[in-house]
């Protein structure tokens, strides 16, 4: 089996990477960091999502699994002192494969023959540099809205604890072929008017953004934030490409959203 091993860059981080790979070296595995059938990224679950983005043409073939130097993520479920014992997992247990639904945006430009392609694992934000958002909101190719705010929020499921639950959206189960559509600050009066609350679309349900002014727009996919002028639709839906996680022990999701947000 080929691996790579990332870190967050802290020395924590880098002393429990350095620690992973000379084990795995011992077991004989492969140090591959081109073309690795397993990444174990060492930090929390922003160093994954870098890994998820470095190696998103690459998802069919890698899976994911997270070692927390930090606060108890999401993604990043094992605890260093756990290193040892995920380490024998890795070299000798077969381990099982755990697949969850991604976003995909597509940002269509004034040009008509341009067009960007990117894949979310947590969400897609987008907001204007200055002043309100203001853009027509499609549902399965009919108008449904003008929304007018701050920004939306669109989300995967398991991206639905993160910032789209500080939004008000509902927290989903991440084996949910799904993806959620939270408001920012929507401007409610006699004059404007949106739908008000979070919006879940199943999977083939298309979500369509047209902006009504021409202005430079904020599109933030995960951790990366692109500006640009001259955007003419952006548009979003589940994925066909899958992220997958390695699991070698029960990953009780429901646990983890009482430890994370109520505690014990």
């Amino acid at each position: 089996m080929r691996y790579n091993v990332t870190s967050r860059g802290d020395d924590t981080s880098n002393e429990i990477r350095d620690k992973v790979l000379s084990y795995l070296n011992e077991f004989g595995l492969i140090h591959d960091e081109v073309h690795p059938d397993i990444v174990i990224t060492v930090g929390g679950d922003g160093t994954l999502l870098q890994a998820f983005h470095h190696y998103y043409e690459s998802l069919e073939d890698v899976c994911f699994v997270g070692i927390h130097t930090g606060h108890l993520g999401f993604y990043a479920d094992w605890q260093p002192e756990e290193v040892e014992k995920l380490v024998i997992h890795l070299a000798k247990t077969p381990f099982q494969v755990v697949e969850y639904p991604l976003l995909e945006v597509i940002v269509r430009y004034n040009e008509h023959t341009r067009f960007e392609r990117y894949l979310a694992l947590n969400e897609c934000m987008v907001k204007t540099l200055e002043g309100s958002l203001v853009c027509n909101v499609d549902i399965k190719g009919d108008h449904f809205e003008t929304f007018r705010g701050d920004g939306l929020c669109i989300s995967t499921p398991s991206g639905s604890t993160a910032y789209n639950k500080s939004l008000g959206g509902a927290i989903l189960h991440p084996s949910l072929s799904s993806i959620q559509i939270a408001e920012m600050a929507s401007i409610n009066n006699r004059v404007y008017r949106t739908i008000g609350s979070p919006l879940i679309l199943p999977q083939h349900h298309t979500c369509l953004l047209r902006p009504v002014n021409d202005v430079d727009m904020q599109i933030t996919i995960d951790h990366i934030t692109l500006v640009d002028q001259g955007i003419e639709s952006i548009q979003y839906r589940v994925a066909e490409e899958k992220v997958r996680f390695a699991r070698f022990r029960p990953f009780p999701f429901w646990k983890r959203v009482k430890e994370s947000f109520i505690g014990e």
